[in-house]
């Protein structure tokens, strides 16, 4: 169904209203190719409207603004995540690199450098990469917030991967000014049999628009854990794209706790026979003003592959939460796997969750399910931890971290689901009944 003259308008006026106060970052030939091409697809979709399909859950007003609406910076006196694990960190302040905060950026069997820098350069492996798979992720679904993020991203990490990298790559994002806008652009390329665990850690800015793209050939294995910090004003839009070879692995997932506006994309290309990937995520939201959206779009286009995506949110006083999920099995994708959940627990009346899940399968061979439920506290198990001595509130506390367990399962290093079993404990005991 066309959409309204008036929409397409108002789209057409937000959009260029949006470009007319940003200025496109100057590069090398390449770079400044690839970002004009990123301004034409932006043009081309316009920004996301609330009557475009896959933002009908979600409004979009905070995300397209000219201006990031002001967002009160968040003080915490937690210990930083992960902190007694070694790993290489890379921190950025509103989207600002801080080369005295970061570790010294080399490791062995990888190499890591700004994109500020790499974009500069007239020669350089990202040429191949940036905005690629972004544009690649645009059909069928647009996706202007991550084609404006490649054609405006002001600095990022460049990471080739060539062997098997002994300890995470941590980037840590830090909010310092109510009125930061950050633009992120992270380029991840792996070779064949290559290994690494990218960490993410902290709320960034007051505004975020953040995208990864991860290029996983033959035989490699890329894990990401992501933990989008506790501020309450922040607005993000995040995006991840990412295409499988041969034997590979892809295996993600994502923490949101807090925040008014979050937005989480995945688009998976599974391109190689008998490639894995995994998403997950876990939320925990309280208040109206809470409002957490996770949309995945996986591609089977090999055979014998197997995809997960495992969505679970704890929602109360009038949160919301949103899960929009589909796997697309094309017709030479024989032997698909494809399993999809997305849960929501309700500890009250006043929150929602609202779900699409979507399944469109062109081959015969294939094993794909999908599922969503929404509910409340089971009272039966509520009550049998009470009527055996356990307070009401870590009862319920005990039944919430059970129904998120699933998620967490997906996180293969014990040590980094343990760190994250923990921030949820300190969530649930800040917010009680």
């Amino acid at each position: 169904m066309a959409m309204p003259k008036q929409i397409v308008q108002v789209k057409q006026d937000t959009t260029e209203a949006r470009l007319a106060g940003m200025t496109r970052p100057d590069g090398a030939g390449w770079s400044n190719e690839a970002r004009d091409a990123a301004i034409a697809r932006v043009r081309d979709m316009g920004l996301p409207h609330g009557r475009d399909e896959y933002w009908r859950f979600t409004k979009p007003a905070d995300l397209v603004a000219s201006d990031a609406p002001k967002a009160a910076v968040f003080e915490t006196d937690e210990a930083p995540l992960w902190d007694d694990r070694d790993r290489l960190k890379v921190v950025f302040v509103d989207g600002v690199f801080d080369a005295e905060a970061s570790d010294d950026l080399s490791l062995e069997g990888l190499s890591i450098e700004r994109l500020s820098q790499v974009t500069g350069a007239d020669i350089h492996w990202a040429k191949e990469l940036y905005g690629t798979l972004e544009a690649r992720g645009q059909d069928p679904v647009d996706r202007p917030l991550a084609a404006l993020n490649t054609a405006y991203a002001t600095d990022g990490v460049v990471i080739h991967v060539t062997g098997r990298v002994s300890k995470p790559v941590n980037l840590i994002y830090h909010h310092k000014s109510e009125a930061s806008d950050a633009f992120l652009h992270h380029l991840v390329k792996l070779e064949e049999g290559a290994e690494m665990t990218l960490l993410e850690t902290g709320p960034g800015a007051a505004r975020l628009n953040t995208v990864l793209e991860v290029e996983v050939p033959d035989t490699a294995r890329f894990h990401h854990v992501r933990v989008q910090g506790r501020d309450h004003e922040r607005r993000a839009a995040t995006a991840i794209f990412t295409r499988l070879g041969k034997e590979s692995t892809f295996k993600s997932f994502t923490l949101t706790m807090n925040g008014r506006l979050t937005r989480n994309e995945c688009v998976i290309e599974l391109t190689g026979d008998d490639a894995v990937a995994h998403v997950a995520g876990a939320c925990v939201g309280d208040g109206t003003a809470f409002h957490h959206d996770d949309t995945v779009f996986i591609t089977h286009d090999a055979v014998n592959c197997e995809s997960r995506q495992v969505f679970k949110k704890v929602l109360r006083n009038g949160a919301t939460g949103v899960f929009q999920g589909k796997i697309l099995v094309k017709a030479d994708a024989q032997k698909t796997d494809g399993y999809q959940i997305s849960q929501s627990l309700l500890l009250d009346e006043d929150s929602q969750f609202l779900a699409k899940p979507e399944l469109e399968i062109y081959a015969d061979d294939v094993i794909c399910s999908h599922g969503s439920t929404t509910g409340a506290i089971d009272e039966e198990a509520l009550y049998y931890l009470r009527s055996r001595g356990v307070p009401t509130d870590e009862a319920t506390d005990l039944l919430v971290l059970a129904f998120l367990g699933e998620a967490l399962d997906e996180i293969e290093d014990e040590a980094l689901a343990e760190g994250i079993h923990e921030r949820l404990v300190g969530w649930l005991s800040r917010h009680k009944s």
